[in-house]
C-alpha cells in the first residue's frame, strides 16, 4: 500500500484486520460474512442504502478491490462503509470471533436471537 493512500477501512484497526482476514476466506465463508453484514442495513439511512445501490451497479464486476467481483460482497462491503463507526466495530469483532473460532454460522445464530 502507498504511504498516505488508506482505503475506508485503513482508520480502524479492528475493522481492517477483520476485512483483511475476511478477503482470505472461502467463498461459502464470504458469503455468510456477507448476509451478516446486508442485516446492517437497518442501521443506515435510507437515502445513503439509496447510493449504495448506485454504487453497486457501477462497479459490480468492474472495480480492482477485492470484493467488486462479487455482488452479494460488493453490497455488504458498501453498507458497511457507510454503517455508523461503532456498527462497524460490532460487526468487525463478530466477524474477527466467527473466524477465529472456524465458525461462520455464529453470525447467523446471533442475527436470529
Amino acid at each position: 500500500m502507498k504511504e498516505g493512500f488508506k482505503r475506508w477501512y485503513d482508520n480502524d484497526p479492528i475493522l481492517k484486520e477483520a476485512l483483511e482476514l475476511l478477503k482470505l476466506q472461502t467463498d461459502d465463508k464470504k458469503t455468510t460474512a456477507a448476509e451478516y453484514i446486508v442485516s446492517l442495513q437497518e442501521q443506515v439511512a435510507q437515502d445513503v442504502i439509496e447510493r449504495i445501490y448506485e454504487i453497486t451497479k457501477t462497479f459490480e464486476k468492474k472495480g480492482n478491490r477485492w470484493y467488486d467481483k462479487d455482488p452479494i460482497m460488493l453490497k455488504a462491503m458498501e453498507l458497511l462503509r457507510a454503517a455508523p463507526p461503532k456498527t462497524q466495530r460490532i460487526a468487525a469483532l463478530k466477524l474477527l470471533l466467527a473466524m477465529e473460532s472456524n465458525n461462520m454460522d455464529s453470525l447467523e445464530t446471533e442475527e436470529n436471537e
